[in-house]
């Protein structure tokens, strides 16, 4: 059974940075696309960015995260990162890690089958 485990959240003035961690356990990592998404209070659950399992390392960004999140991952280290820099007060959420078995990339929630428990973002303005 997969497993994942967010760390990385915490409370950080607006302009600021955090780099979200997310351990992956009880499978092959690198057969795993990997995506990140975020729910903020009273909305639905949203993509964030999200990266395959190939070489080549296909991802994807939502426009209002484009040129200020990176979402990386390390296959020896079983850990998929997304690194959060200039953050607003509009990026707080709870953030999850999610993954799906397959190359393609996911960009919608139906596509991922294992969740992490969320891990919360607050950008003070």
């Amino acid at each position: 059974q997969v497993q994942l485990v967010e760390s990385g959240g915490g409370l950080v003035q607006a302009g600021g940075s955090l780099r979200l961690s997310c351990a992956h356990s009880g499978d092959t990592f690198s057969s795993y696309g990997l995506g990140w998404f975020r729910q903020a209070p009273g909305k639905e659950r949203e993509v964030v960015a999200a990266i395959t399992w190939t070489i080549g390392r296909d991802t994807y960004y939502a426009d209002s995260v484009k040129g200020r999140f990176t979402i990386s991952r390390d296959n020896a280290k079983n850990t998929v990162y997304l690194q959060m820099n200039s953050l607003k007060a509009e990026d707080t959420a709870v953030y999850y890690c999610t993954a799906r078995v397959g190359p393609a990339l996911g960009v919608i929630e139906g596509e991922y089958t294992y969740w992490g428990q969320g891990t919360q973002v607050t950008v003070s303005s």
